[in-house]
């Protein structure tokens, strides 16, 4: 019980440093109405009421995960980090492609099903983010454009 309200009171001082820092997000004059500090302050107002849930209501008795689950969370974390270091130096396609297919091998350990759910997912992702949504990705590496 203790841990878990230790973490509600962790996780509330970060949500209300998230939105004190969404609070200095500079607007231009150009910004829509809502305005680019909106999103940032829900997200935080979410996380912060999620937090006093934890610290009221506490778990009586919590049962924690087996060892091997936090190796798989670890390896999990580390993909993701590799990805972001990944993703200027070898366009979109190719990062997200592995790392959607490693993180998709932990939840269900079949090679080549996982492959495939990584080039489909990158694939898909690609088209959503550059064509459907309209943000400038670079499919591969600009190297090899030139």
């Amino acid at each position: 019980m203790a841990g878990d309200r230790i973490f509600g009171l962790i996780v509330a001082v970060l949500a209300l440093t998230y939105i004190a820092s969404a609070k200095q997000i500079q607007t231009s004059f150009l910004s829509d109405p809502v305005g680019p500090r909106a999103f940032p302050m829900i997200i935080g107002a979410i996380g912060a009421l999620s937090s006093m849930f934890l610290v009221f209501r506490p778990d009586p008795d919590p049962e924690w995960p087996a060892l091997r689950t936090f190796g798989a969370l670890a390896i999990a974390v580390l993909v993701l980090v590799l990805y972001a270091y990944a993703l200027k130096p070898l366009g979109f396609l190719l990062p997200t492609a592995i790392a959607a297919a490693l993180l998709s091998y932990q939840i269900s350990p079949r090679p080549r099903y996982a492959a495939i759910a990584g080039v489909c997912l990158s694939g898909g992702l690609f088209v959503i983010f550059k064509f459907a949504l309209g943000l400038g990705l670079v499919p591969f590496p600009a190297a090899l454009f030139g």
